[in-house]
């Protein structure tokens, strides 16, 4: 597995920690172990650009997610090895303004961001309300398992 953690900002990124939480929910997703993954931290106006470009939103916003292989969870075959997950990108400046806001550590809501976006990634989405409540329920769990052994 391999996962790429590039940051193009001026903030301070645990990129070991990125990292693991990256390959801890991989794992947790029963994803084959050789799926290939990219995370940047773009700033404001970087992402603000990728999302005018490619979801026709103005403004930044605090992750997007462009899947690749369109690999789902439990994807875990031969076939599935050394597939491209996709790549999830990330503004930090926009995540420290949530975390504030939420009273929150800033690296909780990256954390949540990462996986987030990389459920993303996996299909899952949050248009209507069950799927909602899906999604956030499994990220939900991801994040307290993660922060039970980091």
């Amino acid at each position: 597995m391999t996962v790429e953690v590039l940051n193009e900002t001026d903030f301070d990124v645990a990129i070991e920690k990125i990292s693991n939480l990256a390959a801890f929910t991989i794992a947790k997703m029963k994803l084959h172990p050789q799926t290939d993954l990219s995370i940047i931290f773009v700033d404001r106006d970087s992402i603000a650009e990728l999302n005018k470009r490619w979801m026709g939103e103005e403004g930044p916003t605090d992750v997007l997610s462009f899947p690749m292989d369109e690999l789902r969870p439990g994807d875990n075959s031969e076939n599935a090895a050394d597939s491209l997950l996709g790549d999830i990108v990330i503004c930090p400046q926009v995540a420290l303004e949530q975390a504030s806001l939420a009273n929150k550590p800033v690296i909780a809501e990256i954390d949540l961001l990462l996986v987030h976006g990389l459920l993303h990634l996996l299909g899952f989405d949050h248009a209507d309300e069950i799927e909602h409540k899906e999604m956030f329920d499994l990220q939900q769990k991801i994040l307290d398992e993660w922060g039970a052994i980091s």
